[in-house]
């Protein structure tokens, strides 16, 4: 009872913050985002009576606390659903850096969902499969489906998943992230999500969620970058206002995620069609169409401040693979 799946991160566009329920992880608004390429987790799961409690490896990275009672959490749905009596050995390995707000958590509980549930010998739907990965991090459940993926926030367990509006060969779109450091991050997206609603900007911010979906929905639809680029900067600033304003405080960007952004707008005024957007940390996701992406690249590699560059392209969401990690 072994299998095995791989799933990427996801960067949204516009974006998931707070939850109506933390314990179901029901988020408070629909949110729009794409899978990346080469930022990957693979997820061995087998359950075994060889096994006397869960374990959990994660290849190349400690596991933190609280990390294995949230894969327990996904593997007891499992069991329950499919009448499995084991416990379970998982291991996994990321192609990125884990817990620096570049969504491994999507990556890796939308990874654990779809091989746990094989290796249970269970054959779930693309649905069921977004809203088990939601349980363990809200942002798995846009993991699932493939290309560019809408989240319909729902008002129940069975309402709130993810689903693919768009291939990804729809569009030729590039996402650059520069990293500009590998430390964790000190407080998770999982407790700011609880703190989000302190923000006093937070309900008008909700107010104006689903015209923004329809806007960003448009864009991508007539592949208007320049709409599209510009929307997906003023998102990514929100997401930070609200959480800079939140009590208590969360401040996750560094001064070299600051300079990055700025040089970004340079480089736009000097006439290179790029924009940034940020996830729950200090790397900044740089996007453009593919045939600038290598000039950006070049100017990324300019800058001492940058210590890694990883490119990816709209891709498939998660799915099965052959070879085991164990």
């Amino acid at each position: 009872m072994k299998a095995t799946a791989v799933s990427p991160s996801n960067i949204a566009f516009i974006k998931y913050w707070g939850n109506r329920d933390n314990g179901l992880r029901l988020c408070c608004n629909d949110s729009l985002s794409m899978n990346l390429s080469n930022m990957l987790t693979t997820t061995t799961v087998e359950f075994s009576p060889e096994y006397k409690k869960d374990s959990l490896e994660i290849i190349g990275n400690p596991v933190v606390s609280g990390e294995l009672d949230r894969v327990s959490h996904i593997l007891n749905i499992v069991r329950n659903k499919g009448g499995v009596k084991y416990f379970a050995k998982v291991v996994s390995k990321n192609t990125f850096p884990i817990g620096t707000g570049l969504s491994s958590s999507a990556s890796a509980f939308a990874a654990l969902a779809v091989a746990a549930s094989a290796a249970s010998g269970q054959k779930l739907s693309e649905k069921d499969l977004s809203i088990l990965a939601r349980h363990g991090s809200g942002s798995a459940c846009r993991s699932i489906p493939s290309g560019f993926t809408r989240w319909i926030a729902g008002k129940t367990d069975n309402t709130s998943f993810a689903v693919s509006v768009y291939p990804p060969d729809y569009w030729k779109i590039v996402d650059i992230v520069a990293l500009v450091s590998n430390f964790r991050k000190e407080i998770s997206s999982t407790d700011g999500h609880k703190i989000a609603h302190t923000s006093q900007f937070f309900k008008t911010r909700l107010k104006n969620l689903s015209g923004k979906i329809a806007q960003i929905n448009k864009f991508i639809k007539t592949k208007n970058f320049e709409k599209f680029g510009e929307m997906v900067e003023s998102e990514a600033l929100e997401l930070h206002s609200i959480m800079t304003t939140s009590n208590p405080p969360l401040i996750y960007l560094t001064p070299e995620s600051i300079r990055l952004i700025k040089q970004v707008q340079t480089w736009r005024r000097e006439g290179t069609p790029v924009y940034f957007t940020l996830n729950t940390g200090q790397d900044v996701h740089l996007i453009c169409e593919q045939k600038t992406a290598g000039v950006v690249t070049r100017k990324l590699k300019s800058l001492d401040y940058v210590k890694d560059i990883i490119k990816n392209t709209p891709c498939t969401g998660a799915h099965l693979v052959s070879q085991h990690l164990f």
